[in-house]
């Protein structure tokens, strides 16, 4: 993989950063601002509306890899400060899968429709991280925090963010990612690391 711009990485010094300061800095808003003090809530909104549905991205054969029936949680929101409630910021699509059995186990997934240069933020702030994922097709990374896997893959012109206890490697969440990149079709490609 090529070694992103050290100048772009430098701008995000740990992926522990909330993503919305990353998508803040692409919005051309006011320097220095944090997100408490946007002045409205659609001000640094730089990301389109992801149009497939929950049902689209993720189809229910998805979840046969796990061994339990997962339905849609209309009522589930994002946890505060997570991709998924930064995603919903930028007029993405946020779905929330409760297994049928245990409805405390979850998988989130997350699409963003974003512009060039907060995806390429969001890429670095990653790369620097660590954890890159060849297998996801497109650019891909992947994190076990707390025992929450989660799972980043660029289909640009989206972002996809998948977090769940059932994933422990890569190989776990890949089923979900598969699944959202396929579904956004023609429109996502892989676009060379750098």
């Amino acid at each position: 993989m090529t070694t992103r711009r050290p100048a772009r990485a430098i701008s995000v010094a740990a992926f522990a950063v909330p993503v919305a300061l990353l998508l803040a800095g692409c919005s051309g808003g006011g320097g220095g601002a944090g997100p408490s003090s946007t002045p409205s809530a659609t001000a640094g909104v730089v990301g389109q509306r992801v149009a497939q549905t929950c049902a689209e991205l993720v189809p229910q054969s998805t979840f046969s890899v796990y061994g339990e029936q997962f339905t849609l949680d209309t009522s589930a929101e994002p946890s505060r400060g997570s991709a998924a409630a930064r995603i919903a910021q930028q007029r993405g699509r946020v779905c929330v899968f409760a297994a049928a059995g245990k409805p405390s186990e979850t998988i989130t997934l997350a699409v963003a429709h974003l512009p060039e240069k907060s995806l390429t933020d969001l890429k670095d702030a990653l790369f620097e991280q660590g954890g890159s994922v060849p297998t996801y097709t497109v650019e891909g990374y992947f994190a076990l925090h707390d025992n929450t896997g989660r799972a980043d893959a660029f289909a640009d012109p989206y972002w996809i963010t998948t977090s769940s206890t059932l994933f422990t490697e890569p190989g776990t969440a890949q089923p979900v990612v598969d699944a959202a990149r396929a579904a956004l079709g023609p429109s996502a490609s892989a676009t060379p690391a750098g």
